[in-house]
This record gives structure tokens, sequence and C-alpha cells, in this order.
């Protein structure tokens, strides 16, 4: 495998449209579209290649890495073309490698089919906003979509903490600052004690991972600042109880006072296969922070709450999962099989839409246009 190769099967992605491609010994290159993972008919993947694929990968680092690791992230570049976030590890002794695409333009509130209110979040000035979901849900395109909001409207300093860094910001009226875990600082919460004296505005933190960010980051929030970060959770109920699961026993009903004066809003994304099969669109729940919400945080009796007062405030542009799913219904954009298994509470799911006329028993048989799923190289490889 030399560079020529590799780079041909990264543009493959690339022109393709798909979110990950996994280099694995034993199988074909594999692509994920929209959710699914395809392969490409081209050849499978021996030792030599994924080693070979590796040391491609790793010699642009400027950590100047030898192969003696048994994982590492970082960031790879075709220049002009796009971006990748790169995960090489090992199992039974060989390499394994895979790259998350990170497209080189940020798209708009618009583009990614967010709700309006996220251009409000990303003007508030001080406190923290979390975007929350699983693995490949969308996190991190829309910190970046919400960062660029401030980059196009405010005069401020912008500092990002990432691992690795995945879209590049260009200045427009803020002045940003990016910063690498590994390359330019040695953890998320080095970095984020030296922002603090950094003069910024707002802080992005690239994924609240243990007691010291989080602890720091609401330390910024409380201290005046504006933090953006993300978290692996699934709604906004199970992302208090983590924040507050990182602290000692001891510390946790404090901790719930400084999450509730501080938190601002959560976003939390699930990806969802639209009618077509063809593409995804996101499910979204939206908190904003209010005095009742502050209450259920404080009190880990009530957190369970929440989500019936998100369902109470749409006209504050607050929305709950199943809401947000009867909309993408009425705009006849997923099937309501899909809707029924990604709601929150299904029963209640089916009383709604059989209230609003709708079939709870429709199968909402996709039309997979993308099936049978295949990738087919041609000369160039």
């Amino acid at each position: 495998m030399d560079r020529e190769k590799l780079y041909r099967l990264l543009r493959l992605g690339l022109e393709k449209g798909a979110s990950d491609i996994h280099f694995q010994v034993g199988y074909l290159p594999l692509y994920r579209f929209n959710g699914d993972l395809v392969e490409l008919r081209y050849k499978v993947l021996s030792d030599t290649d994924t080693e070979a694929i590796a040391k491609l990968l790793l010699a642009d680092d400027p950590r100047d890495l030898d192969m003696d690791f048994d994982e590492v992230d970082l960031a790879f570049e075709l220049p002009g073309e796009g971006r990748f976030r790169v995960n090489v590890s090992r199992q039974r002794r060989f390499y394994n490698i895979v790259l998350r695409v990170i497209p080189l333009e940020i798209r708009s509130v618009e583009e990614l089919n967010l709700p309006s209110t996220l251009r409000d979040l990303a003007q508030f000035r001080r406190g923290c906003v979390l975007v929350t979901g699983a693995t490949g849900m969308g996190k991190s395109t829309t910190l970046a979509t919400m960062i660029e909001e401030v980059n196009k409207v405010r005069k401020a300093k912008i500092v990002t903490i990432e691992d690795p860094i995945e879209f590049v910001f260009t200045h427009d009226k803020s002045i940003i600052t990016q910063r690498e875990v590994g390359t330019d600082t040695r953890s998320f919460p080095n970095a984020l004690h030296a922002a603090l004296r950094q003069d910024p505005d707002v802080i992005m933190v690239g994924e609240m991972r243990d007691l010291e960010t989080v602890d720091t980051s609401l330390k910024a929030a409380e201290t005046g600042h504006m933090v953006f970060s993300s978290i692996h959770t699934a709604d906004v109920a199970s992302t208090i109880n983590r924040l507050v699961s990182f602290f000692p026993p001891e510390e946790q009903m404090g901790v719930r006072n400084r999450i509730a004066d501080n938190l601002r809003a959560v976003v939390s994304l699930r990806l969802l296969p639209n009618k077509k099969g063809t593409a995804r669109v996101p499910a979204i729940e939206l908190m904003i922070s209010t005095r009742s919400i502050q209450e259920c945080i404080k009190d880990p009796a009530k957190t369970h709450e929440i989500t019936e007062y998100i369902a109470r405030a749409r006209s504050e542009g607050m929305q709950s999962f199943d809401q947000h799913l009867l909309d993408l219904l009425r705009a006849n954009k997923i099937t309501v099989e899909t809707a029924l298994a990604a709601a929150s509470n299904p029963t209640d799911f089916k009383t709604k839409l059989a209230l609003e006329g709708g079939d709870p028993d429709e199968s909402g048989a996709v039309e997979r246009v993308l099936e049978p799923m295949e990738l087919e190289s041609d000369e160039r490889f």
C-alpha cells in the first residue's frame, strides 16, 4: 500500500459522502454510509497493508511517534480536499485503522436541519452549553456550527481544546486559538487551566471525559466565560446524572447546585434514517435552563421530571425527542417504524400518534435506494 493508493481510498470516501472508513486485516476496506457499513470491491487487506497505512498516516504527525503503541488518536488532512479524525490501534497484534471524515466546510444550522434556537444558544455570554449523543450522532459537527455562529457575529476570543483538532476555523469577527491534546498540550485539564489565563470569551472543550475537565469547565463558566462541550449521554436527564457521577458522593449535592447555576442548555442528538433511506436526519431534544429545570437539577428525586418540563415549554424554544419525532413524521421525513424505534417512551408515542390519526402499526417500509449497498473499485486502484 503506497501513499497514492491510500489517498485514492480516502478520496473515494470523501466523494461518496462516507462518514467513516475502516481498514482491518482480513477484510475489504469498509465505508460507513448513513449508519451502514459497505464493502469496497478492492482486495482483502493484509497485515502489511494496514501497517503501511498506519505508517503513512503517522508520518505527518508532529509528535514524531514510533510504531510502539497500543492505540493513538490523530488528525490527518488531504490538503484542500478533506480532514480525518484517525484512530490507530492494535488487534491480535495487527494494526486497525478507523478514520472519521471531517468536511472542510463548516455547515450552517439550516444545512444540518438543526433548530434555529441554536443560533441563540451560540450568543450566550456566560455559562455552559452541552451537546450530547452517542458516537457518530453529530456532536462535533454541531459544536463546530455553534462556534462558527459565534465567529460570524461576535468580536470574541475563542479557545478550542480538542483531541484531535477536527474542523479548522478561519478567523471572521472572532479570533480563534485551536489547541490539540498531545500536540499542543498534555491534557484537557492542563489546557483548560491555561485557557483561563488567555483572556478567552468562549472556550470549546471537545469532550467532558473526566472529573477534572468537568470541574474546571464549571469553574470557567462560574468566572464569566462561555463554555461549549460534548458528552456521551442519551438525553438531558442522563446528562445531569453523568456530570454528577464524576464527583465523589460527598460532593454531589454541591455539584448539582453548580450545574443548576451554570448549565444554560443541553442539545441531545439522534441521527435517524430518512424515509427513503438515502440520508439521515437529526432528532433533537433541546433544553434551555429555567427556574423549574434548575430545581429539578438540584434535587436528584426530581431530575427525571426534566423531560416533562421540556415538553411543556415549546413556546420557549424547547422540545422533547418525542415531540420532534412527531414533527419529523408530519413533515414526511421519517417512517413510523423509525419513529417508534427512536421514541423515548414508545407506548406514549403510539398513543399520541393514534390520537393524531396515524397508524401505529404501519410498517413504515423504507425504500432502500442504496441496497444492496456495494462499492466497486476501478482502474484507479
